[in-house]
């Protein structure tokens, strides 16, 4: 084995970030208001900055990454790709496996990388506060983090169940100087709803959008910055995968399967988009997005326009859906806990250029553990089901007697999520099965809205 470590220097690091819009053989349903009517601009004005939008609906293949933002991402980008030899060695497969490790980030996941743009854009379109919300909490503190860079407050509306399970990143978004506030809360009208209705609630990424959107619409010089989902936050994200498609270039290899965890599909469509536009050229390679078992909407949901949140106060998104109103059990996962998936990344499954897989809770925390023991790194709950789908690859490799070539995104450590760990290993955890009964609610619940023609 010739390179452990394959680095890029920062001169070699991605100027452009990679829009797959423009490369769609067929191109995406557009967003759509209640009446089932092509929304514009004007329509997200008071919840995105304008230049933010420019980019949300932008059909151009490369968007310049700012100096300002390339000078902020500079602090840990480029970041490394991985031979992950131990792993390889555990497994005895004939696979290479190698990660893109962006856990070296100041939050310690890939979501800096979008949270350091989105907050320089709304700083140079004159906003001075921003609102977001969070699952696992690992965007809330990217956002915080970024708000501090930037000079902007920063308020996070964290989903109650993850507030309780990872005290220790409410406590790096206070460092950063943001207010962390548990969801649904009483301080807004779409929080003292549901809790008027479910006080027990555990909460939802639906639900804790609401919030977010309604502190941002109410209040004077603030937007909502979202950490996933929309294709601005994915385009930002496509540097990981610019820098990784470089890496395999210097050790003249390609991956014959990309694998990436997907809970709005940020974290995936960062590293598989720029491979998708190698597939879409000709190249032959297998794509896979990993979603939770506990919450399957590739997998189990529909495709369908849907709102991104509770409340609907978003415009109808085309996406595989469970449905806005659907409640997911309190996995350690809490990023891959939203009900949708990211339009850009949808219609990429619909288009039949990626495959989705779902994988339970136990099998996940196992090979996080093996990952752990081998490669030495403790990732994030929600990187572990990327590391499961790589070790199903790997030892069909093996099965197979096939060399391959596997890589994955490393998409955050798991060092301020040791208390799931802890439970993994005193077996307090169990796998939460979907059933139809469970999955019909919510896929009910927008069966009156516009359909996608």
């Amino acid at each position: 084995m010739s390179s452990r470590k394959i680095t890029l220097s920062e001169s070699e690091m991605p100027k452009a970030w990679y829009n797959i819009a423009a490369d769609f053989a067929r191109p995406m349903p557009p967003p759509v208001g209640k009446d089932g009517k092509p929304i514009g601009p004007d329509a997200l004005a008071r919840v995105f900055p304008m230049n933010l939008i420019e980019q949300e609906m932008s059909s151009e293949r490369w968007i310049e990454i700012p100096e300002p933002v390339r000078a902020a991402l500079y602090q840990w980008r480029p970041t490394p790709l991985h031979r992950a030899a131990g792993l390889e060695r555990a497994l005895g497969t004939p696979a290479k496996i190698f990660f893109k490790n962006e856990s070296l980030s100041p939050s310690g996941s890939h979501k800096n990388n979008s949270a350091i743009p989105q907050a320089y854009y709304n700083k140079q379109f004159g906003i001075t506060r921003l609102t977001t919300e969070t699952g696992a909490g690992q965007w809330g503190t990217a956002l915080s983090h970024a708000a501090r860079l930037f000079g902007l407050e920063c308020r996070v509306y964290m989903v109650r169940v993850s507030y309780r399970q990872k005290p220790m990143r409410q406590s790096l978004m206070r460092l950063w100087g943001a207010r962390c506030i548990p969801s649904p809360s009483t301080e807004t009208q779409a929080g003292r709803d549901v809790l008027a209705a479910t006080p027990d609630t555990p909460g939802s990424l639906g639900i804790a959008i609401s919030e977010a959107i309604e502190d941002a619409v109410t209040h004077d010089n603030t937007r909502y910055a979202l950490g996933s989902v929309l294709n601005h936050v994915c385009l930002h994200q496509t540097i990981i995968g610019l820098e990784a498609r470089e890496q395999f270039k210097k050790i003249n290899l390609r991956p014959d399967v990309v694998v990436a965890c997907a809970g709005g599909g940020s974290n995936f469509a960062g590293l598989a988009f720029p491979f998708l536009a190698d597939k879409i050229a000709g190249r032959d390679m297998r794509v896979v997005a990993v979603e939770s078992a506990s919450c399957p909407k590739m997998t189990r949901g529909v495709y369908a326009y849907d709102s991104g949140d509770v409340a609907m106060m978003t415009p109808l998104l085309p996406m595989f859906t469970l449905g806005h109103g659907f409640i997911p059990p309190g996995i350690h996962a809490g990023g891959l806990r939203f009900h949708g998936m990211a339009p850009t990344v949808s219609h990429a499954l619909r288009e039949g250029l990626i495959e989705a897989s779902a994988i339970p809770q136990l099998e996940c925390f196992r090979a996080a553990a093996l990952f752990a023991g081998s490669e030495g790194i403790v990732p994030a709950p929600e990187s572990s089901h990327a590391i499961a789908q790589t070790i199903r690859e790997a030892l069909r490799a093996k099965e197979e007697g096939r060399e391959r070539v596997i890589v994955f995104n490393l998409s955050g450590h798991g060092l301020l999520d040791l208390s799931g760990y802890q439970d993994f290993l005193d077996g307090k955890l169990e796998d939460f099965e979907q059933t139809e009964a469970t999955l019909r609610p919510g896929i009910e619940s927008i069966a009156n809205l516009p359909k996608i023609g």
